[in-house]
């Protein structure tokens, strides 16, 4: 077995990552262009870790190398080396609820764990004697056992909002909600379809948006509505969304007033099992914002699930409650904190 390390920025590809790309049925996050365009801007840029055997990749790591915040507001130029102690996060920053690291279909369950342990073992080497530790954010229950081990800290932190879609239209859907969620729904959809002061557009590959507009109203919204606690992330920049939102398999779901005004903005990552709800930017109502767009979202996102026919639809962590209204189920997800002596073993 062979583990390479990619940095977007300056690296290519690693030979065989669009056939990875495609057997392991990986979400749009996980392009290889699409992590540049993120890296460029991000101050925890993140690099492709993969191990490969001779008939190709096996698995594959998306890995942030953190620093402390102190004065940095992007990261160093490729090749340099940091010199403050840092750790490693394995994660996917921008899709919540699923882990950083995918394996090969051809790779049986047993071997996850030797794959994973060789992986830690040339990052450690890699990244020299300033890494702490490694921290797998967003785990399911069974990469979550790949990773146990002695001194290794791993815990239920979370859960993700998972609607199984079992639905043949968004009506079929509504109705299985209890009768308040179902009646405001419809009552909430016909109001939004008369109102000639709103205009509601969804679709992939957009090219009639404003980026920076866009970015604005993400990084608003969640800057009001408070940052995870050691949240490494950058907000996705007004370049970044530029190029992202053109993709066909990103969909993107703006609601503006008659004057052209912005007031929410979804998108939604296409795949053949597993559509995710991924940004949600909204101006607040004192603002000009108007009430209900987040659930008229849903109805979007499950009216395109239902065409679609794939297997579930996800929501990300915030607001279980609300989701829970929405025929959601809570899927747990884990985190492991695995620090420097133990790694490889």
């Amino acid at each position: 077995m062979k583990v390479g390390f990619h940095d977007p920025r300056t690296d290519p590809a690693p030979p065989g990552w669009p056939e990875f790309f495609d057997l392991a049925r990986l979400h749009p996050v996980w392009d290889y262009d699409v992590m540049g365009l993120d890296a460029w801007t991000a101050r925890n840029p993140p690099v492709l870790g993969t191990v490969t055997d001779d008939a190709g990749i096996v698995a594959a790591f998306s890995v942030l190398v953190c620093r402390p915040r102190l004065r940095y507001r992007f990261a160093p130029a490729p090749g340099h080396r940091l010199l403050r102690p840092f750790w490693a996060e394995v994660c996917q920053p921008w899709l919540s609820g699923y882990p950083g690291l995918a394996f090969a279909p051809r790779v049986p369950a047993a071997e996850r764990r030797p794959l994973i342990r060789d992986f830690e073992r040339v990052l450690r080497r890699r990244l020299g004697p300033g890494l702490l530790g490694v921290l797998y954010r967003a785990l399911g229950e069974e990469f979550a056992k790949d990773v146990r081990g002695r001194g290794r800290l791993v815990k239920h932190v979370d859960s993700v909002a998972v609607l199984d879609n079992r639905f043949g239209s968004e009506d079929e859907w509504i109705a299985s909600l209890a009768k308040s969620r179902r009646g405001g729904l419809r009552r909430q959809r016909r109001r939004f379809a008369a109102d000639p002061e709103l205009v509601v557009k969804g679709g992939p590959g957009r090219e009639d948006l404003d980026s920076a507009e866009i970015a604005a109203l993400i990084q608003a919204h969640r800057e009001r509505h408070g940052r995870f606690a050691l949240d490494v992330r950058t907000m996705p920049s007004a370049a970044f969304l530029h190029r992202f939102l053109r993709r066909p398999d990103v969909h993107t779901l703006t609601y503006t007033g008659a004057d052209g005004r912005l007031l929410a903005v979804n998108t939604l990552l296409d795949h053949p099992d597993s559509l995710a709800k991924q940004h949600w930017g909204t101006l607040p109502v004192d603002e000009g914002g108007r009430q209900g767009l987040l659930f008229d979202s849903y109805i979007h996102a499950m009216r395109y699930a239902t065409r679609r026919g794939v297997k579930e639809l996800t929501a990300g962590r915030g607001l279980p409650e609300l989701k829970a209204t929405l025929g959601f189920r809570a899927r747990p997800v884990y985190s492991a904190a695995v620090p420097r002596p133990v790694l490889g073993w």
